[in-house]
C-alpha cells in the first residue's frame, strides 16, 4: 500500500507574529518554521498503517526551498522519500486552498497512491477544504474528521469524530483521501538512527504545473490585529436585583441566552 502525506510547513506556534509593511501578510523574516501540527498527525497515521500493513510513504510538501526542512523531518520520522513542490510568492503562503489543491494533484497522480492524508486544517489560515478539493479534482471519494483508520483488501473503513461524543464509520473504496483528526494517535520524535537515514533518502523536486501561476481564487486583502475592548460595569442592588440584572443583560446585549 502506497500512501502519500500532504504536509504544510507553517510558522512556528510559539512565536509572535506581525503583519508585514503592506499588511498583506505576515512578516517571515525573522521566523523560524515547522510542519503544522494536524499534519504531523497525519505523517504519524500513515507511519503506522506502513507498519501495521506494509508499504511505502511518501510525503509530499509545496512551498519554497525552506520547506525542505520539513519533509527530512518527515524522512527521519520513518517517511521513504519526500517530493518537493517548488513554488515561491502568493502560491507558496497556502492562503488558498484551490491553489494547494492543484499542486498537490500533479504530485498524487504522479505517484497514484492507494491513499492521500491531510491534515483536517492548518494553523496559519485554517481553512479545512484543502483536503476536499483534492478529493473533488481527483474525483475520489474522502472523508474528514478521521479518528482511526482500517485497511481492507480493496476499501479503507474510518471513523470519523461527530459533534456531541459521536462518531460515525464508513466503508469508502480504495484509492481515497482522508483528512485526518489533530490527537489521533501519540506524535512520535525522529531518533538519532532516522535522522541518520533520512540524510539518505530522497526528496526529489519538481516544477507547479503551468496553471498553477495563474490568479488565485482567494485573494487576501489584508491583515488587521483584534481590537481589545474592556467594559467592566457594577451592578447595584440586592444580590436578588443584581441578578435580575445579570440576567438582562446577558439576553439582550450579550445574547447569550
Amino acid at each position: 500500500m502506497k500512501i502519500l502525506v500532504a504536509l504544510k510547513q507553517v510558522p512556528a506556534r510559539d512565536l509572535t507574529v506581525e503583519a508585514d509593511g503592506a499588511r498583506a501578510w505576515i512578516d517571515e523574516s525573522a521566523l523560524s518554521h515547522e510542519i503544522n501540527e494536524p499534519d504531523a498527525y497525519a505523517l504519524e497515521a500513515a507511519l503506522q498503517l506502513k507498519e501495521s500493513s506494509g508499504g511505502e510513504v511518501v510525503a509530499v510538501s509545496a512551498g519554497p526551498a525552506r520547506v525542505q526542512t520539513a519533509l527530512r523531518e518527515a524522512l527521519a520520522k520513518g517517511a521513504d522519500r519526500a517530493i518537493h513542490i517548488a513554488v515561491e510568492g502568493e502560491a507558496a503562503r497556502g492562503t488558498d486552498p484551490s491553489v494547494t489543491a492543484m499542486l498537490l494533484e500533479a504530485a498524487v497522480r504522479g505517484e497514484q497512491p492507494q491513499l492521500v492524508l491531510t491534515g483536517l486544517q492548518s494553523e496559519d489560515t485554517g481553512s479545512g477544504q484543502t483536503g476536499v478539493i483534492l478529493a473533488s479534482r481527483l474525483g475520489w471519494p474522502h472523508a474528514t474528521l478521521v479518528v482511526a483508520i482500517e485497511p481492507g483488501p480493496d476499501s479503507v473503513r474510518v471513523k470519523r469524530e461527530l459533534e456531541a461524543g459521536w462518531f460515525q464509520y464508513v466503508t469508502i473504496p480504495w484509492p481515497a483521501v482522508l483528512a485526518v483528526q489533530s490527537g489521533i494517535s501519540r506524535l512520535r520524535y525522529a531518533t538519532l538512527m532516522g535522522i541518520k537515514r533520512a540524510k539518505t533518502k530522497e526528496i526529489r523536486s519538481v516544477a507547479p504545473p503551468p496553471e498553477a501561476a495563474a490568479q488565485p481564487n482567494i485573494r487576501l486583502k489584508g491583515l488587521a490585529e483584534p481590537r481589545r475592548l474592556r467594559q467592566t460595569q457594577f451592578l447595584a442592588g440586592s444580590p436578588a436585583e443584581q441578578a435580575a440584572q445579570l440576567v438582562e443583560k446577558l439576553r439582550f446585549e450579550a445574547r447569550v441566552l
